[in-house]
Parts: structure tokens; C-alpha cells; sequence
């Protein structure tokens, strides 16, 4: 077997070194290579793109525009008179060029207001995707690593349950213990291993998702170093995240951005009863070789027209009122929607403070409770060896002492994602905010557990 393994080893080896597997990295690493895979992100930054672009159409509406024309065409005539009826044919070519200047549209103004704000409004867009990217990485590279935890302590329990069987097998086989130590034992053993199937299972799937996101196979993410949590968020009180949120958060910038528009949009139908002003200026050659239906003579006419042109509407059968009460509704409906994303947001900032205030507290309740469950372990076997306490008083104290280290790991990560929900919520979530959490976090593999005796 042993010339197997080697072998399977150096395919192993070769198919890492030939397809280039991803090298551990910290959560800073994946969410650069987030940035430029995941779809979502992707699309939209694409979308910001766009709506940048549709807010400089806008300009259009109040820069000249010029426009070139041509034709050519050919006349068949017949002229008929007292004196008798002849053919008249004649060719003309027309070529000219117009331009015209806006001077007084109130409409294409309010138009050019609101492509202004576009730009503003993509920016809030894109930085609340790159938020939303932020979180969706770190819960991914949590969640991975919470499982991988599950899948090492349930291992570590395994190995322990099996030490636990093995000793109740000896004690029965020279007749100090029962065979009911003995099966319990053997069915606590079983019920680790469909543990340990199910926790690999879900380390695999969360291994899947985690490399889906970030674009790259078998992606390894950092473990902590050790127990230390970053520092807790400044400032430290509700109040002020509260207030935080409504100043920065890109949601309540893109609901602002709804009432300007709204507003300019109204501003536009008002127009509907206001008078337009345009300058125009065109130069324009009609040539007829052969003359027209009047002469024979051949002639070239050189045409240059410069003037202002009013347009001024009297009657469009109440369009103009009723498109006033309508933008007037959507005015209203986005101060409404202003309001609701500032209770949102208000509301969003409150849960995730006090989830993370709770998450460190629950970290150091199950600190205690670790020391206490280890503890209890030690106990348990010791009175196990001194005959006062049973193999399932053992089992059960183990099976506690692994929960509880599953516990804490994870409550562990709760905080640390706690963070980025924080300013999240808040708005103020950015890429430096991974810096904190890197700096806790370590190349080396993670240590293995080491069950009481």
C-alpha cells in the first residue's frame, strides 16, 4: 500500500503544480479578486457606467445642433399653353447646413440639471454594490472557515470518543465495566462519524460558494491567529452611528438624489406653458443646370439665413396640468421613499450595533463556558477512572466541550462579520475597514485540538 499512497501523493502534487491551486490568503486578497469576477459586482459597476452616460445626454438639450442636408431630384414637365403643349425637364441639387442655438428652454435646463445629479446617483449606486460585495466576501470566508473548525473539532471529538471506546472495551473485556459502556461508547462513535459526513459535506459546499464568489478554485482563507477580537468600533455609542448613517449612507444619498429629480421633473412640466427661443443660422446652395420650370437659364443660389425663432403653446387639451398633478404625486412619492430609507437605515444601524455589542459579550460568556466545559471534562474522567462516574457521564462531557469550542468559533467570526455589517449599515463601509480584520488573521494552518484526559 505504501507504494500506492506515494504515488497518489505525486499525482496529487503534480495536479497542484500544474493548475496552479490558490495559496492561502486574507479576506483583503479574495475581495480584490471578488472585484473583478463576481457577476453581480460586474453588472452593477456596468449599470454606474450607464447611468453616468445617460446624465451627459442630457447636455445635449442645451449645446447647438447642427445638421447637414442634401438631395438631388429631376423634373418631368409638360407645359401646356394656347399656343400648344412642350416638355420642360430640368435636374436641381440642394446642399445646406443648419444650425440651431437653444437660448430660452426651460425644459432642456431642468433636463440638464438632472443629468448632473446622474453622476451623483451612480456613485451611490456603485458604492452601496461594493458594500453589499464587502459583506457577501466576508460571510462567504466566515462561513468557510466556521465549517472548517466544525469539520476539526468533530474530528478531535472523534478521536477522543474513540479512546473513550477503546478504554470501555478493555474494562469490559477484564470485567470492570459493563457492556453498556461499552455500546454507548460505540453508538456515541457512530453518531460523530454521520457528524463529521455531514460537517464535511457542508465545508465542501461553503468551499463552493466561497470559490464561486471570488473567481478562483480551492480558495484558502486565513484562520485567526488567536482569541483576540479587533477594537470595538468607534464611536461606542448608538447615538452617534444612528446620526453617521444619515449623513453618509449611500441609500439615503440616492433617495436626496430622488427628490432633486422629482423636483426637476416638475420644474419640466411646469415648462409646458412657458415660450420657447431658439437662434438659427443655415447657408444653403440650390443649383439647376438646366435652368426651372420658369427659365432656361442655368443658376446657382447661395442662401444664408440667420434669425430667432418663438415658439409659444396656447392649448395642448390640459396635457400640461395634468402632467404637473402627476409629478407633483412622484414628488411627493419620493420624499415619502427619502423618509422610509432613513427609518430603514436608522433601524439597520441600531440591529447590527447592538448584534455586535451581543456578539462580544456572547464570546466572552462562551470563553467561561469553554474553561468551565473542560473543566467539567477533567472531572468526569477522573471520576470515571475512580469508578464514580459512567463511560456516558464522559461522552456527554466531551460532546459538551466540543459544542461549546464550535460555539465560540463561530461567535468569533459573528463578531468580526459583525464589524463590516456595522458600517455597513452605517454607510462607511469600505475596503480599508478588511485591514482591522487582516491584521488578525494568519498564514499558518490552525492548530490542532487537544482533548482533555
Amino acid at each position: 500500500m505504501r507504494p500506492l499512497v506515494l504515488r497518489a501523493v505525486a499525482l496529487a502534487a503534480a495536479t497542484l503544480a500544474l493548475h496552479g491551486p490558490a495559496a492561502a490568503q486574507n479576506l483583503g486578497s479574495l475581495y480584490d479578486a471578488a472585484r473583478g469576477y463576481d457577476a453581480s459586482y460586474q453588472a452593477a459597476r456596468a449599470q454606474a457606467e450607464a447611468t453616468t452616460a445617460r446624465g451627459e445626454q442630457a447636455r445635449a438639450g442645451i449645446l447647438p445642433q447642427v445638421g447637414f442636408a442634401a438631395s438631388a431630384s429631376r423634373t418631368d414637365s409638360d407645359i401646356r399653353t394656347p399656343a400648344g403643349t412642350g416638355p420642360r425637364d430640368f435636374s436641381t441639387t440642394q446642399v445646406g447646413v443648419q444650425a440651431t442655438q437653444p437660448i430660452y428652454r426651460p425644459a432642456n435646463w431642468a433636463s440638464y440639471q438632472q443629468g448632473q445629479r446622474q453622476a451623483a446617483l451612480a456613485l451611490a449606486q456603485l458604492q452601496l454594490a461594493e458594500q453589499d460585495l464587502i459583506v457577501r466576501v466576508g460571510q462567504a470566508y466566515f462561513d468557510l472557515l466556521a465549517a472548517e473548525d466544525s469539520v476539526r473539532l468533530i474530528r478531535a471529538q472523534k478521536a477522543a470518543v474513540a479512546e473513550q471506546r477503546a478504554t470501555a472495551q478493555r474494562n469490559f473485556d477484564v470485567g470492570n465495566a459493563t457492556v453498556t459502556d461499552q455500546r454507548e461508547a460505540q453508538a456515541r462513535y457512530d453518531l460523530v462519524v454521520a457528524q463529521e459526513i455531514a460537517a464535511e459535506n457542508d465545508r465542501q459546499v461553503r468551499q463552493v460558494a466561497l470559490d464561486q464568489l471570488v473567481g478562483r478554485s480551492g480558495a484558502t482563507p486565513w484562520a485567526p491567529a488567536g482569541a483576540a477580537l479587533p477594537v470595538p468600533p468607534q464611536p461606542a455609542d448608538l447615538a452617534t452611528w444612528v446620526a453617521l448613517a444619515e449623513d453618509a449612507h449611500p441609500a439615503i444619498a440616492q433617495a436626496r438624489i430622488g427628490v432633486d429629480v422629482a423636483a426637476l421633473e416638475t420644474e419640466k412640466a411646469n415648462a409646458g406653458h412657458l415660450p420657447t427661443i431658439d437662434a438659427t443660422l443655415s447657408y444653403g446652395v440650390n443649383r439647376n443646370p438646366e435652368g426651372t420650370l420658369t427659365t432656361t437659364t442655368p443658376t446657382t443660389v447661395h442662401a444664408t439665413q440667420a434669425g430667432v425663432q418663438l415658439n409659444l403653446p396656447l392649448f395642448a387639451g390640459f396635457a400640461v396640468q395634468n402632467r404637473i398633478r402627476e409629478t407633483l404625486a412622484l414628488e411627493d412619492q419620493a420624499r415619502a421613499q427619502l423618509d422610509g430609507a432613513r427609518r430603514n437605515v436608522a433601524q439597520a444601524t441600531r440591529t447590527a450595533w447592538l448584534g455586535l455589542a451581543s456578539g462580544r459579550s456572547r464570546v466572552a460568556a462562551l470563553e467561561a463556558a469553554e474553561a468551565s466545559s473542560r473543566s467539567a471534562l477533567e472531572a468526569t474522567q477522573l471520576g470515571y477512572q475512580v469508578g464514580v462516574r459512567v463511560s456516558l457521564d464522559v461522552l456527554n462531557a466531551q460532546a459538551q466541550l466540543y459544542q461549546t469550542q464550535r460555539d465560540l468559533a463561530a461567535a468569533r467570526y459573528a463578531v468580526l462579520l459583525g464589524e463590516l455589517r456595522l458600517r455597513q449599515a452605517a454607510g462607511t463601509l469600505d475596503a480599508e475597514a478588511l485591514r482591522p480584520i487582516d491584521a488578525l488573521l494568519s498564514p499558518a494552518p490552525m492548530a490542532a485540538v487537544s482533548p482533555s484526559r
